[in-house]
């Protein structure tokens, strides 16, 4: 199963944005949460690979923007694309404040290809979210390490134990944020 879901031309790479959800009180963690998500906004690549299962080894690599949610709640939208040799598969998530947690999905969620995503959190400079689809449980935690690299591993279960099946890491595009600037200043 985990190794079908992380194929190359399956699913596999609608994980790799991902990386953001949460919330721990109302009132205080709302605002925590937005300054996570609107420090993981902005333009991001770099390469990945899956570290278990069939396709343990293959490497990728991704290039994802993310914008905050325009309706004020906390969350991102991520849109993108990820590369694996010559095949290159679309990337998109939505990832929006729902309650004390987050909902969302990756691509077109469960339903389709995709990934639901059933929960989430931000402590400080992590963001960790349940992730399903089926019987597929598992998790995404996505760290900022700086303003400019983020890391993102995501695990599925396995019996009782979660096992990372991919890791991801992020440098954000710092030209992207010159030219915006320049191009916001004129």
């Amino acid at each position: 199963m985990v190794s079908r879901f992380f194929s190359p031309k399956g699913g596999l790479f609608l994980i790799a944005g991902i990386a953001l959800i949460a919330s721990h009180s109302f009132a205080d963690a709302g605002s925590r949460d937005k300054a996570f998500f609107q420090t993981a906004s902005g333009v991001w690549s770099g390469p990945g690979e899956i570290v278990a299962g069939k396709y343990k080894g293959t490497k990728f690599t991704c290039s994802l923007t993310g914008e905050p949610n325009k309706d004020g709640d906390a969350g991102i939208k991520l849109d993108g694309t990820c590369r694996v040799g010559v095949f290159k598969q679309p990337m998109s998530a939505v990832i929006k404040q729902a309650g004390g947690s987050y909902k969302g999905q990756f691509l077109d969620g469960a339903a389709g290809k995709g990934l639901d995503i059933v929960s989430g959190a931000v402590n400080g400079d992590k963001i960790v979210v349940g992730i399903n689809r089926a019987k597929l449980n598992g998790a995404m935690i996505a760290r900022m390490q700086d303003d400019n690299a983020m890391n993102i591993t995501i695990s599925v279960k396995v019996e009782d134990e979660m096992v990372p099946v991919i890791g991801l890491a992020l440098k954000r595009d710092t030209d992207q944020m010159a030219v915006g600037a320049i191009a916001a200043n004129e």
